[in-house]
């Protein structure tokens, strides 16, 4: 007689799997709440005990973690010494284990989990199982996932298991048992002070399959980390429009960075994953105006992101133009009604959209060969902001550059941002020369540089932009400092009338 093995937290279809085996000539053992539940529901049921002769023990701790059971488990069927030690010593052979584990995610997720409860929901038994059988797949079915049952049953009623079937049920395997591994690893080095450890272990969990890469002919899929991803992309719900892309969850999420920025009504428009509009106001259309007017050409097949409910007036105004995403925390009837007379944008909806970033969330990025770990560059400022220059500025100009500092922050490093009155006028990202960066953000602000402020990611080496700013009637800069010629650029701000501030903090963004 064949035997399987069942022991599983999650019990959703282990009654019918059970009695489908049993229905193929099938012994059954089990342990615990399983072996209750088949039997409450009229299935002969054998326990691992009455097999191994030995009680479960420890608070159900050591339960399966004997030879009679691994060894009926890990024995090669073509192995004729294995199989003649199993005879021998008198084993069962056992052929389908199902087995999922203590519910480790889930405690974590508790608000005030304690180290002692998460530690108890640390599965021991089950793993070992389940890589027992998944290391001996060729004779063995391993099963994690309540939606392989029905796979596995319908197999053994057509001839038994196929190889390619044990195989891929093996593979499941190691990629959850791993993962469970490393989300203890996580959690428990975050216990114990965070850091970068000798051996880094993480585990997201897909989200969907892209329609594709950077470009079509590259195939892509969205993971998400397995804990607390409030006001992330990753609790976006989808209201409207076709697959996003790889492209759409890169830019979407560089708009969501720099949403975060602004605690007022505000609107971030982003193109090519670089802020190309960004406004505040104290309404909702006067920011996404002041958005759009920044630079009407780079916004069309952007993504537009916003702090404050969609409403109609606001949607008539986006609907003007082709944009690829309109994500927000919440649109109005009317307002989805209008947008959704656009077929190809795609309508997202984030309640938890300005959401704060947790402080242990990373910013990774994958060189070939390797990962690049940090923090994320939550800050803003070292301190407090210290005027440099003779000339300090106004409330008006001071607002104005610690808007022109939120932005410049999310711009391609080196980048240059010209602001005023809470919306941008022009903005210079990516570029090799800081000047240059320089050039285009005030070459696109135009007429209406003058007055407005300047903003810049990292330290002036020079004295040029200071004085390119002062050519277009720039009022007062705002960067870091730190140059060895600081000076330089500060007395030319005061040759030439300009208030400077410095924030004793970069935003490089590679």
């Amino acid at each position: 007689m064949k035997r399987a093995f069942l022991s599983v937290y999650d019990k959703t279809g282990i009654t019918q799997f059970a009695s489908g085996l049993i229905d193929l000539g099938f012994e059954i053992l089990s342990t615990g709440g399983t072996q209750r539940a088949l039997e409450q529901a009229g299935l002969k049921v054998t326990n691992v005990s009455d097999i191994t002769g030995f009680p479960e023990c420890l608070d159900g701790r050591v339960k399966t973690l004997h030879p009679d059971i691994h060894a009926g488990i890990l024995a090669m069927r073509g192995n004729e010494e294995h199989m003649a030690q199993i005879q021998k010593l008198g084993v069962g052979l056992i052929d389908v284990v199902a087995v999922n584990l203590y519910p480790f995610k889930a405690t974590i997720a508790q608000p005030n989990v304690t180290l002692e409860d998460a530690i108890e929901n640390i599965d021991i038994g089950g793993p070992t199982m389940l890589r027992a059988a998944a290391k001996n797949w060729q004779d063995v079915a391993s099963i994690v996932d309540p939606a392989d049952y029905e796979r596995v049953l319908a197999s053994l009623k057509n001839d038994g298991l196929e190889r390619e079937l044990l195989f891929d049920l093996c593979v499941k395997v190691f990629e959850h048992t791993a993962a469970y591994d490393a989300l203890i690893a996580q959690y428990l080095r975050a216990r114990n002070g965070g850091g970068y450890p000798d051996r880094l272990t993480l585990t997201y969990e897909k989200v969907q399959d892209m329609r594709y890469g950077e470009n079509p002919h590259q195939s892509a899929a969205f993971y998400k980390e397995p804990l607390d991803t409030k006001g992330t992309l990753a609790e976006a719900e989808q209201l409207w429009g076709k697959e996003l892309s790889f492209n759409n969850i890169n830019d979407t999420n560089g708009a969501l960075d720099c949403l975060r920025e602004f605690e007022q009504t505000a609107v971030v428009a982003v193109k090519h994953a670089n802020p190309c509009g960004v406004g505040t106001a104290d309404s909702l259309y006067q920011a996404y105006m002041k958005a759009y007017e920044a630079d009407p050409v780079s916004i069309y097949g952007g993504i537009v992101a916003a702090n404050e409910t969609v409403d109609k007036k606001t949607a008539e105004e986006m609907a003007k133009i082709f944009l690829e995403i309109v994500i927000a925390p919440e649109f109005t009837e009317e307002a989805l009604k209008i947008l959704k007379t656009k077929k190809n944008l795609r309508i997202l909806r984030l309640k938890d959209l300005t959401a704060p970033v947790k402080q242990s969330a990373l910013d990774i990025k994958k060189p070939l060969g390797g990962l690049l770990v940090q923090q994320c560059d939550t800050a803003l400022i070292a301190g407090e902001l210290k005027t440099a220059t003779k000339l300090a500025p106004t409330d008006s100009q001071l607002r104005d550059l610690l808007f022109a500092w939120k932005v410049v922050k999310h711009l391609k490093s080196n980048a240059i941002a010209v602001a005023k009155d809470g919306g941008t006028l022009g903005l210079g990202p990516g570029q090799v020369s800081r000047i240059w960066a320089a050039q285009i953000a005030l070459q696109r602000a135009g007429e209406g540089a003058k007055g407005a402020v300047l903003a810049s990611d990292a330290f002036f080496p020079f004295d040029d932009c200071v004085r390119l700013a002062s050519e277009h009637g720039i009022s007062a800069i705002i960067q870091p400092g730190g140059s060895v010629r600081d000076e330089d650029s500060i007395k030319a701000c005061d040759e030439l009338g300009i208030a400077m501030v410095l924030t004793n903090m970069r935003h490089f963004k590679h």
